[in-house]
């Protein structure tokens, strides 16, 4: 209890910088939950399911249709399958231009989360900077006029500062681990494409070889 009371003492201390911060953090952690719930409902498959997503499995509609509808690999794999017959250039573009589409939706929020990275940090400066013009504006031309202001006036500044970094830092964190997901999942979308048109190119040339 007496650190939770010594944090918003530090955060009352911090001045006004400190909502906006505080305003950065809440979004930032509404950013972070929210793409959180979105890879995990989205983006993750079971090892059962992963058993089965091979082109030409028996089991690959039905594993396709457990997933919910917006999951990344039932929106790549089920409008190619449902135009198998398509020649399979028109495949491709397609598999291509559905993996865009995943990547846009999977990084939406990404960029508020990156500005706050650099965003947050600038507060904090900026708080530093007005707590330490208030240190000095107490010491008169006669000398130290009032230590406790000056000593407030310093906290204030190491108060912001710590609170901007402290939100970089998760920010930056979470920016990166998402970045990353996002780019392993578009490999795994472009594999999965691939493998499947690979079977159906050379089940195209068998059927053309035996016309």
């Amino acid at each position: 209890m007496q650190d939770w009371l010594g944090i918003v003492q530090a955060a009352r201390v911090g001045g006004w910088v400190v909502y906006p911060l505080t305003l950065l953090a809440v979004i930032a952690l509404v950013i972070i939950l929210d793409r959180a719930w979105v890879f995990w409902r989205f983006a993750a498959i079971s090892p059962s399911d992963a058993d089965s997503n091979v082109p030409g499995n028996p089991d690959h509609i039905s594993m396709l249709l457990r997933l919910p509808a917006q999951h990344a690999r039932r929106r790549l794999l089920e409008p190619l399958i449902r135009n198998g017959t398509k020649p399979a250039w028109w495949i491709e573009a397609r598999a291509g231009a559905i993996a865009l589409e995943v990547q846009r939706d999977m990084s939406k929020g990404l960029w508020v989360l990156e500005t706050i990275v650099t965003a947050a940090p600038l507060l904090g400066l900026l708080g530093t900077i007005v707590g330490m013009m208030h240190a000095f504006r107490l010491i008169g031309n006669s000398g130290l006029v009032n230590p406790g202001g000056v000593t407030g006036g310093v906290a204030q500044a190491l108060v912001a500062t710590a609170i901007g970094l402290v939100i970089a830092l998760v920010s930056l964190f979470a920016f990166n681990y998402f970045s990353r997901r996002i780019d392993r999942l578009v490999d795994e979308l472009e594999a999965t494409a691939s493998a499947w048109l690979s079977d159906l190119r050379l089940e195209q040339e068998r059927e053309a070889e035996t016309s």
